[in-house]
């Protein structure tokens, strides 16, 4: 068989496309089965991209790459969410430039036509990993899931490796554009705090996915020196809610759905994520497409979140409130 015959057919043999934007182990696991890896082939690949992450006071000392070392899925490429950022921004692992985001793409040999998976950790079930998909739909990449969950993959007993990732071949990852839609900066969010109750103020839902007590201002923030409390206007709905108890997976779509609806969360306005530095407001904005609430064109994250809140607005601003 002559190699562009061979090059013809891995292609169509190799076409996989997901039904929707969170993917069950069972499906990557046949994805992956059906695009082995092979340097002939130059179609879209199936990528899984490990997004492993722990707070920062986390008891037991854990970081994203030691359980990724520990065994991950095979050919998984390691997302690191404390090194792929913002730089020049004070704020932890805030959204990178889309040079920073492109040079990292060319480094785990990511092509703009593969279709990336992302999972987080065993430990934590659906933590992370939501951040970094919706950074890479933040930066206009075609094919981007999450996996439903690693957690699951393991325990069912699909396949996994130790050890470093796999040597990559570095790829020509064109610098993309930034879509501003998917993010609100602080000075339009501080905007709407200031207006928040008077006439003719916009209307949105602003969605705090941190535990209830940092929301209410009675439990402390991890971060030291960092005033506990809310935006006002928001509404406390910890990441966990939206999570199987036991799996830790995001809990199916009509489940989800009751739970915005219970919190009176109304679909028609403008919705807003946040939490603590923008990794688990990904989460609510995971769970509301899943969940199909709201308009999905006029939702968006709150990058900076509560640690850049609580650093930028004034105690003279009357921004940050506590529960009475």
């Amino acid at each position: 068989m002559s190699v562009s015959r061979q090059v013809r057919q891995q292609s169509q043999s190799r076409q996989v496309s997901f039904s929707s934007y969170l993917v069950s182990p069972k499906e990557l696991n046949e994805a992956l089965k059906k695009n082995p890896p092979t340097k002939i082939s130059t179609s879209p690949r199936v990528v899984p991209l490990c997004a492993a992450w722990f707070m920062p006071n986390d008891p037991d000392g854990r970081k994203g790459i030691d359980v990724f070392l520990k065994h991950h899925i095979p050919q998984a490429r390691f997302f690191d969410l404390d090194a792929i950022k913002d730089a020049e921004s004070p704020y932890p692992h805030m959204l990178p430039t889309a040079e920073t985001f492109a040079d990292a793409m060319i480094k785990l040999g990511i092509r703009r036509d593969d279709e990336v998976v992302v999972y987080d950790t065993e430990e934590l079930g659906i933590f992370s990993a939501p951040r970094v998909g919706w950074t890479f739909r933040v930066f206009g990449h075609p094919k981007v899931h999450v996996l439903n969950n690693y957690k699951l993959w393991v325990r069912d007993g699909y396949p996994t490796e130790t050890g470093q990732p796999q040597h990559v071949e570095k790829t020509n990852y064109p610098v993309p554009s930034y879509d501003s839609k998917l993010v609100i900066p602080f000075l339009e969010l501080k905007e709407i705090a200031k207006e928040h109750r008077k006439e003719g103020a916009k209307e949105v839902e602003i969605l705090d996915a941190r535990s209830y007590g940092r929301w209410a201002g009675t439990d402390p923030e991890p971060r030291p020196g960092l005033s506990s409390g809310h935006i006002p206007g928001s509404k406390s709905l910890p990441f966990h809610e939206l999570l199987d108890p036991e799996t830790k997976t995001l809990r199916p779509g009509p489940e989800l759905h009751k739970i915005f609806e219970d919190r009176d969360v109304d679909a028609s306005k403008s919705i807003i994520s946040s939490c603590g530095t923008g990794v688990t407001a990904s989460i609510i904005e995971t769970a509301l497409g899943e969940a199909e609430y709201g308009d999905p064109n006029i939702r968006r994250v709150y990058d900076g979140s509560w640690t850049e809140w609580a650093q930028r607005v004034k105690p003279s601003d009357g921004l940050i409130k506590k529960a009475n």
